[in-house]
Order: structure tokens, then C-alpha cells, then sequence
């Protein structure tokens, strides 16, 4: 596992209507989390829009990559000097749409494509409406250790957590788009303390730090509670958010992973042969 402190740039935003002006936001958010020291900044899920799966139908905003978004994201990350995860972007591929993360070196060369694979699918979320998912897991390899990202829903999955594990990852980046919604029973219970906890579970089980960056603001039904946080590999929490606007940033010891799984050998001790079941429906 990679070694040495790495400081992580988290940007919370919420977004406009207007494309241009959610670019200006997050490039101005990115400039400053970069001011701040950050070496790899994370942008939220469809950054660069409205959260427009919260109602069934059609949007016809999609962009084939390269395209106007990746190529804008490719100039952020050469002007900040920072590796940037592109929160996501909807991206068409042919007759095809997927929800997709992008990442860029500090010199503004792509290094990794993600697309999707959990795609939820219910009141509010409508998501496969739009997206068709993705069929494998990206870690990009990078100056300042390995990156996995995930996005959104894939979070409740501990298999994608793994995998981006076992394929090297030592951060793993969960760009988000989630909140609460005007009328539905939250009878499960808290939805927003359930979603920081399992992140905190993938963390101390795959002996990574996990960075969730989640938007805000009140779209529709909708309000993005925010709580955009960065966990270490034991599952210490170093930087939570409240529901504000900014570019907030956290230290990380990626030398951390090696002591946890060196002292509990969460790896080293895993029964292959008895996970056959997980691949089976």
C-alpha cells in the first residue's frame, strides 16, 4: 500500500440550473481547496447540474467523452495543479447513457474512467430511467497513491468497496447525490447516520481512507443534507461537513492502511473458497 500524508480537498456545493454557472462554482471551490494545500480535490455527483433523476422521463443534456464537461474538468485539474476526481457526469456512449466519474493527473491527462455500476431505482431516485450501468471498477493510479471511485448508491455495497480494494485502491472517493424527501417515512430510521456508518464499515474492512462528497441544497422534494466527510483506515472520522457550501479539506496518513492490516490481517486471513456464493443470484 502507498505510504506517506496526502491532504484531500472535498467541494460541497449545490447547483443551478445554468450549466455555466455550477462550472464557475465548482472551479472556483476546486482553486480554493487547491490554495488550501489540497493535493487531490473530489466534486459531487452530477456536479455540473440539477439532480434531474428525481422524476421519471427523459433528459437530453448528455455528453459524449471527450466532450465540453471532461475537457473542462481536464483545464481544472492543469490550473489547480491537483489530481481531480470529477464528482460525475452524464455521458453518452451511442444509444447509451451512464453516470460517470472522471479522473485527471495534476497536468490535466485522464487517468481513469468510471462508470456506475449500482444503479437505485425508486421514489425520487429514478435513476434507471437514465443510466444504463457501468460493468467493471476503475482505480486510477496516480503520484499521490491509488484511487478507486464509486458513486452514489455503489456505497451501500461492500463487494465494490472490496474489489476496488483487492484492484489496489487506497482511497476510495464516493461522489453523492443524497438526502431527504418532503413526504417520504423515514421508518427504517436515520438515513444520513446509516450512510456515513457503512462508508465507515468499507474503510476499516479494506483498510482504506474513504472520502464521500455529497452536494446541498433543496431541489424539488429533495434536500442534500451535505455531511461530505473523509474517514482513515480505522474508521476515524477527520473532516465532517455540516449542510454548507465550500472547499474543506482533511490530512491523510496512507501509511495507516499498512499498520491496520499488518496488526488485524483483515486480508491475509480471507477464506476465498468461501465466497462463491456473493457471485451467484
Amino acid at each position: 500500500m502507498a505510504q506517506g500524508r496526502v491532504r484531500l480537498g472535498v467541494v460541497q456545493m449545490s447547483m443551478a440550473e445554468d450549466r455555466e454557472e455550477n462550472l464557475r462554482k465548482a472551479g472556483a471551490y476546486i482553486r480554493e481547496a487547491a490554495a488550501q494545500g489540497a493535493e487531490i480535490v473530489c466534486l459531487p455527483e452530477l456536479f455540473h447540474t440539477r439532480y434531474f433523476p428525481t422524476r421519471r422521463g427523459s433528459f437530453e443534456k448528455a455528453e459524449a467523452i471527450p466532450g465540453p464537461t471532461s475537457r473542462w474538468l481536464a483545464e481544472a485539474a492543469r490550473g489547480s495543479k491537483a489530481i481531480l476526481v470529477g464528482g460525475s457526469m452524464y455521458e453518452k456512449d451511442g444509444r447509451s447513457r451512464y453516470n460517470t466519474c472522471l479522473v485527471f493527473d495534476a497536468k490535466g491527462r485522464r487517468v481513469s474512467k468510471y462508470r456506475k455500476v449500482h444503479i437505485p431505482q425508486d421514489e425520487h431516485y429514478y435513476e434507471q430511467d437514465y443510466f444504463k450501468p457501468g460493468d467493471g471498477y476503475a482505480v486510477a493510479k496516480t503520484s499521490k497513491g491509488r484511487l478507486g471511485t464509486l458513486i452514489c448508491f455503489d456505497q451501500w455495497y461492500p463487494e465494490a468497496a472490496r474489489v476496488n480494494r483487492i484492484m489496489g485502491a487506497d482511497i476510495l472517493f464516493y461522489p453523492t447525490a443524497i438526502g431527504w424527501v418532503d413526504g417520504v417515512d423515514m421508518a427504517e430510521g436515520d438515513w444520513k447516520r446509516a450512510w456515513e456508518e457503512v462508508q465507515v464499515g468499507h474503510a476499516i474492512a479494506n483498510s482504506v481512507v474513504v472520502c464521500a462528497v455529497n452536494r446541498v441544497g433543496k431541489e424539488g422534494p429533495t434536500t442534500f443534507w451535505g455531511g461530505s466527510f473523509v474517514c482513515d483506515q480505522f474508521g476515524k472520522v477527520l473532516l465532517r461537513c455540516d449542510d454548507s457550501e465550500g472547499a474543506f479539506t482533511a490530512d491523510c496518513d496512507l501509511g495507516l492502511g499498512g499498520v491496520v492490516e499488518e496488526g488485524w490481517g483483515f486480508f491475509r486471513n480471507r477464506r476465498k473458497g468461501t465466497y462463491s456464493a456473493i457471485a451467484k443470484r
